[in-house]
């Protein structure tokens, strides 16, 4: 199992697009998963308002989408510069421009990951939420392999050592080169996504601040170096292992995982229990009479829930517009897989600028600030109109019909 886990690749999460609170947030709620999707999705619309279809959600039958039978794999990371409403607000700022963090992402119908053609969705979410749903669960996963590992290779059972859980020579070279590593002093990577300081000058006036970027090409995620505590601006040149304490260095592999595109992750979740040899006996004889209930990840389920999706132009068998959950999502599908394709297709650069194509190799001129501010605000406005539904939604379904003369109105 080793082996096949230092191949195993990555997977999930979901979308954003405007920094400022909804209009209807009136006050602090406890930190469930529910109340963490209302946030989520309260943080990508901005200053969206509500549109005429926003109040034709319906309620539905209740229950989840089964995604047992998917895979999830990571896509693209990409930057975009939007506007901000704290640093509109903040007199010190140089821009009203924010830098925006997204991750797209697929689930794939479990086996066709490396074709992913049909019956499948693509989702974006933002790289904070990818990254703390993604990482934990690779970390987590590999310290239960090299338990395993260590539970059937040093036990003197017959039994256990001939289940074909693991191989014993792979997985015992592989975990105890971890072990290697974080004694020669080496870090984990990931642990470097969130923005943290990891220097500062005698007199306090440099800074240097380390947090995830997207690499040229958006195909990984890369720890960079920032200016500010906020990780919003970047600081070109710099190598943060340079500035890890008694010359340590990276290791990579997590972060690797996380954006390894060539292969998925099961939604399903991975039992590392080894068997009971009785218990397991008794199975085999009454293992036809029912079906064990599958249990799935909670990086897929996390993921797939934060997310804002685009599924029903690819067929995507599970169809979410069923649920109650995510009717409003549905109503505005259409937004979310024109911004993912506008990401896709190379729109952007790895600073999150617009790029004009054709506008250096025609000779023509590039787009001006004022035209890349107003294209970048229309379209994060777009798309966090269309996820605005899901939050209105929950105040229609569940009797809180909100007053929106005192909103500022409805747009049409």
């Amino acid at each position: 199992m080793i082996g096949k886990y230092t191949r195993i690749a990555f997977m999930t999460l979901a979308v954003t697009a405007s920094a400022a609170s909804s209009p209807f947030v009136t006050e602090k709620q406890p930190q469930t998963s529910n109340t963490r999707k209302a946030k989520m999705i309260s943080k990508l619309v901005g200053n969206a308002r509500p549109t005429e279809n926003s109040q034709l959600g319906r309620r539905l039958e209740q229950g989840e989408p089964d995604l047992s039978s998917y895979e999830i794999k990571f896509d693209q990371c990409q930057f975009v510069q939007g506007y901000d409403d704290e640093l509109a607000e903040d007199e010190e700022a140089d821009s009203v421009l924010g830098v925006k963090h997204f991750i797209i992402f697929r689930l794939c119908p479990s086996g066709s990951c490396s074709s992913c053609s049909y019956n499948y969705g693509e989702y974006i979410i933002d790289m904070e939420s990818y990254l703390e749903a993604a990482t934990e669960f690779f970390a987590q996963d590999r310290e239960d392999q090299c338990e395993l590992c260590n539970e059937i290779c040093e036990a003197d059972d017959y039994y256990t050592k001939n289940l074909g859980l693991v191989d014993c020579d792979t997985c015992y070279s592989y975990c105890a080169s971890l072990e290697n590593m974080n004694d020669n002093g080496y870090m984990e990577s990931y642990e470097f996504t969130e923005c943290m300081q990891v220097y500062e000058s005698d007199d306090g006036s440099s800074q240097i601040f380390s947090g995830a970027i997207c690499s040229n090409n958006g195909k990984s995620i890369k720890i960079g170096a920032f200016s500010d505590e906020d990780c919003l601006t970047r600081k070109s040149g710099i190598d943060i292992e340079n500035y890890l304490e008694n010359g340590a260095s990276f290791n990579n592999e997590i972060l690797e995982m996380v954006t390894d595109s060539s292969s998925c992750v099961s939604c399903v979740k991975t039992d590392y229990e080894v068997p009971d040899q009785n218990e397991n006996n008794n199975n085999n004889n009454n293992n036809n009479n029912q079906q064990e209930e599958v249990e799935l990840n909670e990086m897929c389920q996390e993921l797939y829930e934060m997310s804002a999706k685009c599924e029903t132009k690819y067929g995507f068998d599970n169809y979410w517009k069923y649920y109650e959950d995510y009717s409003n999502q549905y109503i505005q599908e259409d937004l979310v897989c024109d911004f993912i394709s506008s990401m896709k297709n190379g729109n952007y650069d790895e600073y999150g600028e617009i790029v004009i194509s054709g506008s250096k190799s025609s000779g023509s001129t590039g787009a001006t600030g004022g035209q890349k501010f107003a294209l970048t605000f229309f379209i994060l406005s777009t798309v966090g109109l269309g996820v605005y539904a899901a939050s209105l939604h929950n105040n229609l379904t569940k009797g809180g019909k909100p007053d929106l003369s005192t909103q500022g109105g409805a747009m049409a």
